[in-house]
């Protein structure tokens, strides 16, 4: 099967004819998941699938092995060894993103208001998961655009690299960052996510219908997580717009550590296991207050602190 920087899929969504797997075990790619059943592509055909019991876990892009238990049904036997996994949780249920990508395109605009806080996390989220995360500031065209942008560019000193756009005009200073990647979109809803898909995949109207009948579920495709191949080389998966990221599963020490600001004042608090909350001589608070560290971002740290101690008690 083919690693996450190749692609593999079509550069069509393959036909949902999946006669040529029936009652063969092969392995595939998840290309859509909606709620427990999960679409693979396995050696070129689609097949609807379930896991055994009420077993979940599966996220888009997952490589799996499946067994074939009809035309066009199977079974998820294996989830193959990943190489990474974006997910978030609420303390209660965990949602999987996406898995084995490249890269978190963190999809963000003027308008609606913008919510530093989920920016934040999202961008918390692909640290822990070890990926490549780039902000996409798109609707450049709207006036309220230019204040908001003077705030992203903070986060570019970060290492964040900042890409803007806009998705109803021009979609070429977005196509370098994914020629070759598989490349996860999160945001909020409202922010332009289905337009960019639409502009960088015209055939994901057809793409998306035909996922939505092969899994028999009508028109509802905005609550679907679906890969996309890319004409350039690469793929794309859309996520549904959100409003929370819960990250409950970050321990203090893991939240410590995603935060790159933080990590360049490593060694420099009294304490060595400072939480970097109230502590005194705390060379991260020192930053906030004199303003090298963003206290938006500091906010955010404290919050998900207090939030994911209240989830182990």
């Amino acid at each position: 099967m083919p690693g996450p920087h190749t692609g593999g899929v079509q550069e069509t969504v393959p036909s949902a004819h999946a006669s040529a797997v029936s009652g063969r075990s092969v392995t595939g790619r998840v290309v859509a998941v909606h709620g427990r059943h999960y679409l693979v592509d396995a050696e070129g055909a689609l097949v609807d699938c379930v896991t055994r019991g009420k077993k979940g876990g599966v996220a888009c892009n997952d490589r799996v092995e499946i067994r074939a238990t009809g035309p066009s049904a199977g079974v998820i036997e294996r989830i193959l060894p990943r190489d990474n996994l974006l997910w978030r949780s609420d303390g209660q249920r965990s949602k999987l993103l996406a898995a084995n990508v490249d890269r978190v395109v963190v999809v963000t605009a003027a308008v609606p208001t913008p919510r530093a806080e989920l920016l934040n996390r999202c961008l918390v989220a692909a640290e822990a998961a070890s990926i490549d995360a780039l902000i996409l500031l798109n609707k450049v065209e709207l006036p309220e655009t230019a204040a908001y942008l003077t705030r992203l560019r903070a986060y570019a000193d970060l290492g964040y690299p900042l890409v803007c756009l806009s998705a109803r005009q021009d979609i070429k200073p977005l196509l370098p960052w994914l020629t070759g990647r598989t490349s996860v979109l999160v945001g909020a809803s409202g922010v332009g996510k289905s337009t960019l898909v639409n502009a960088l995949v015209p055939q994901a109207g057809a793409a998306t219908a035909e996922i939505s009948s092969a899994l028999d579920t009508g028109r509802h495709t905005t609550t679907h997580t679906r890969l996309y191949p890319l004409s350039g080389g690469g793929t794309i998966i859309d996520s549904p717009g959100m409003q929370e990221f819960g990250l409950r599963h970050l321990t203090l020490d893991e939240l410590r550590a995603v935060f790159p600001e933080f990590r360049r004042l490593a060694g420099q608090c009294r304490f060595h296991d400072c939480r970097h909350l109230n502590e005194p001589d705390c060379a991260v608070l020192a930053a906030v207050q004199s303003g090298r560290i963003m206290a938006e971002r500091w906010r955010v740290y404290r919050d998900l602190v207090r939030e994911n101690a209240q989830a182990r008690y």
